[in-house]
């Protein structure tokens, strides 16, 4: 006497699931839209301190888009040679005011060791800066102002005997990559984006895995018949 597979159906049927799972993403994309909103306004802040060249405030708003960042999913989108990438985190942001004034200030001090009446360079860099300093003042130039620093630069470069004073001026400048941030921010965080997240992700495992069973049960009840 034959019997009939009898195929115990879940309490929470799989079209359950799947509508539960559209209105699951939807609040998965806002949430992330938020934090990437609110890592962008933190990261404006810190450069507007920049701008407000507040070492102070830089330093307790990068604390802040730090701190933020590595404990939140912060999904963004960044430039990278003309192609768009998808990263986690802030992605490469630079401090250019306070670059400027470090230069600056590392310029300053090379000059007051070069311009001394026993220094052979001493006379190439007023030379440089007779030819810029009017320049700067004609076009409202500060003296931390990248085009003062790129003329003068360029101006000594003119003079075959100026490599090493060259090297010298380059040597004195700080590096870029010391106002160089980039944040990364983790795949998943205990918080409430990650947990919703988490949610959606068991919630289209379970659909995975009863489809596949479904397949599998199918294909046995072929053979079977």
């Amino acid at each position: 006497m034959g019997g009939r597979i009898k195929i115990k159906q879940p309490k929470i049927k799989t079209w359950q699931i799947l509508v539960l799972l559209i209105p699951l993403l939807f609040i998965d994309a806002t949430l992330l839209r938020y934090d990437h909103i609110h890592m962008t306004e933190l990261r404006d802040a810190v450069l507007k301190a920049d701008e407000e060249e507040n070492d102070e405030e830089i330093a307790k708003k990068l604390a802040e888009l730090r701190d933020y960042v590595s404990s939140n999913i912060v999904i963004n989108v960044v430039d990278d040679n003309g192609a768009q990438k998808v990263m986690f985190g802030t992605g490469p942001f630079y401090l250019e005011h306070q670059y400027i004034r470090a230069a600056s200030k590392a310029l300053e001090e090379a000059e007051a060791k070069m311009t001394g009446d026993n220094n052979p360079y001493g006379n190439v860099y007023n030379e440089a800066g007779q030819i810029c300093r009017p320049i700067a003042i004609r076009n409202g130039w500060a003296w931390d102002n990248p085009n003062y620093i790129n003329c003068m630069l360029t101006e000594i470069n003119k003079y075959p005997s100026a490599d090493e004073l060259h090297d010298k001026i380059i040597a004195s400048l700080p590096s870029t990559e010391m106002y160089r941030h980039n944040y990364a921010a983790p795949i998943w965080a205990p918080t409430f984006t990650g947990f919703m997240i988490l949610l959606t992700v068991i919630a289209i495992v379970v659909i995975f895995i009863r489809l596949i069973g479904w397949i599998i049960i199918r294909l046995s009840l072929l053979f079977i018949r």
